[in-house]
């Protein structure tokens, strides 16, 4: 008796970890390029990706553009737009950014998007505004070792 209970427990277990959801991986995880924020400054940007299913986040810290004065946690509003396999465009967004100190390097927080598998992506542009001054960065090198796939 207790055989079979064991052993149905064991059947069970097996079936749940089958239909757990396996989370998609995007490659590769990290990338650099470079963008121009015009009299803001210009210079190397590091992006990190993760993927949860269609769910995505995007990480962009930038030596292009530094603050000028204390960024209080979670008051930067960033939008980091991408292309997709050359044609189209998909944007990632958020507001989470860490503190950051007057002088350093802003850092976006984890930017949300939406993706599909195959989707094939390349950072284009990175706006971010703070107190409610907007920079734009436009891309000036391409992404490398290559755009995220999901």
């Amino acid at each position: 008796m207790h055989g079979t209970r064991l052993g149905i427990g064991s059947v069970l277990a097996a079936g749940m970890l089958a239909l757990a959801p396996t989370a998609s991986a995007v490659t590769p995880t990290t990338a650099t390029i470079t963008f121009d924020c015009g009299s803001y400054g210009s210079g190397s940007a590091s992006l990190t990706a993760t993927q949860s299913g269609t769910a995505a986040t995007i990480n962009v810290s930038t030596s292009a553009i530094t603050a000028p004065i204390n960024v209080g946690a979670n008051s930067v509003k960033s939008t980091l737009t991408l292309t997709n396999k050359g044609a189209g465009s998909v944007t990632f967004t958020g507001s989470s950014n860490p503190a950051i100190p007057a002088g350093s390097p802003v850092s976006t927080g984890l930017l949300n998007g939406t993706v599909a598998s195959g989707d094939s992506l390349e950072a284009t542009s990175l706006k971010v505004v703070v107190f409610g001054i907007s920079v734009t960065c436009n891309a000036t090198s391409a992404q490398a070792p290559g755009p995220f796939v999901f």
